[in-house]
């Protein structure tokens, strides 16, 4: 069993954890032609190991919340690209289909202590401003002494 499955399985799945922002590329057969449709969404839920893995994307569409599962190693999903990393504290999200509107945005996952996209004035990400209170007092020391 394990033989025909490690045959299946996907080679280039990409890395992607509960709470990241997602947008998943699915191949749609409509008569003879094949189309790809996108849908974004939040990975609420992953589930399963090995050919039966699977994950379940949670979007907002005209204020109703939809949700939809995907097999991950499906031959239909083109591929699975990640926006946005959030950082979270569970395995699964259903707490999110109680909330509506803002409530349902995510903190940016950290990486080495600093977040994701984020920057000082100085243009220095994670500069401490306790570092940046202490050089202000000795140029203001200095002129006082004067």
């Amino acid at each position: 069993m394990a033989l025909v499955e490690k045959s299946q399985i996907k080679p280039e799945i990409p890395k992607f954890e509960i709470g990241d922002q997602v947008e998943v590329h699915q191949r749609i057969l409509e008569g003879q032609k094949e189309r790809v449709q996108i849908f974004s969404g939040t990975v609420i839920a992953r589930r399963g190991a090995g050919l039966q893995e699977m994950f379940t994307v949670r979007r907002i569409v005209q204020g109703e919340g939809v949700e939809r599962s995907f097999p991950l190693n499906s031959p239909k999903i083109a591929k699975v690209e990640v926006k946005r990393t959030g950082q979270v504290r569970r395995a699964k999200l259903y707490y999110l289909r109680e909330r509506v509107g803002k409530a349902t945005r995510l903190r940016e996952r950290r990486k080495g202590g600093v977040i994701v996209g984020t920057a000082t004035k100085d243009g220095q990400a994670g500069k401490s401003k306790s570092s940046s209170a202490v050089a202000t007092e000795e140029t203001t020391g200095s002129k006082t002494s004067r």
